[in-house]
């Protein structure tokens, strides 16, 4: 079901942005690497976030030499001229088959993106294959570090509460939120809130001292069904 739901979505959308686009850009949507880029949807963004929601493919941003260059796909929320840029890399394309001078302008390039005030994630194809909940969860942690949470995510949980989950699913351990404060770089108001909210939603029992303060929590059984 959850492959029959993602690929409605996912044709839904990419219909949606090609109508939309012109120009070089349509051209480049039309001719998207059907296996590195959606391969980054499929197993990491749509089983982390459950939304293609304000996430542009193929984006056009300026290059530091006064050009323009596309990246895979922008996350962009809020509206801004800036936002999170995501990139598949392929070993053979990305380094071992890449000239010097590609390489060291794939290195400036992302320097300069990044001091233009973009933040970036990059993740090769051998870990979306192998590794897909560990790039989830690095997705979620650098979403809700860089002050994109709850903008994205299904209707029960938010995503405050699914990087927790995924944290919690990565160690499989006692949860303590002074752990998941310093981990996930969560707020305290918002790392109480969020294990609060997972206990009343099933995910989490609180193991609490004789005085009744919050000592850590247990992981329910519905935790390690993932989220």
């Amino acid at each position: 079901m959850s492959e029959v739901l993602f690929q409605k979505a996912f044709d839904e959308w990419m219909s949606r942005v090609i109508r939309e686009s012109s120009g070089e850009r349509k051209r480049r949507l039309q001719e998207m690497d059907p296996y590195n880029e959606r391969l980054l949807l499929k197993n990491m963004w749509w089983p982390a976030v459950g939304n293609f929601d304000h996430l542009q493919p193929e984006w056009e941003v300026n290059d530091f030499k006064d050009g323009q260059r596309f990246v895979d796909f922008a996350y962009m929320p809020f509206g801004f001229h800036r936002g999170l840029i995501l990139e598949a890399d392929a070993f053979g394309t990305h380094l071992r088959d890449v000239s010097r001078f590609r390489f060291g302008d794939n290195l400036e390039r992302q320097n300069h993106l990044l001091i233009d005030g973009w933040h970036m994630l990059r993740f090769s194809r051998d870990d979306l294959l192998e590794k897909p909940k560990r790039c989830q969860q690095t997705l979620l942690t650098a979403l809700s570090a860089w002050g994109y949470g709850g903008v994205a995510g299904d209707t029960n949980l938010t995503m405050y509460e699914r990087a927790i989950l995924h944290w919690i699913g990565r160690y499989n351990r006692i949860v303590k939120p002074v752990d998941v404060i310093n981990d996930l770089k969560i707020s305290f108001n918002q790392t109480t809130a969020s294990l609060q909210s997972l206990e009343m939603k099933g995910y989490l029992k609180s193991n609490r001292s004789p005085q009744g303060k919050i000592m850590s929590y247990l992981v329910m059984p519905k935790s390690q069904k993932g989220v």
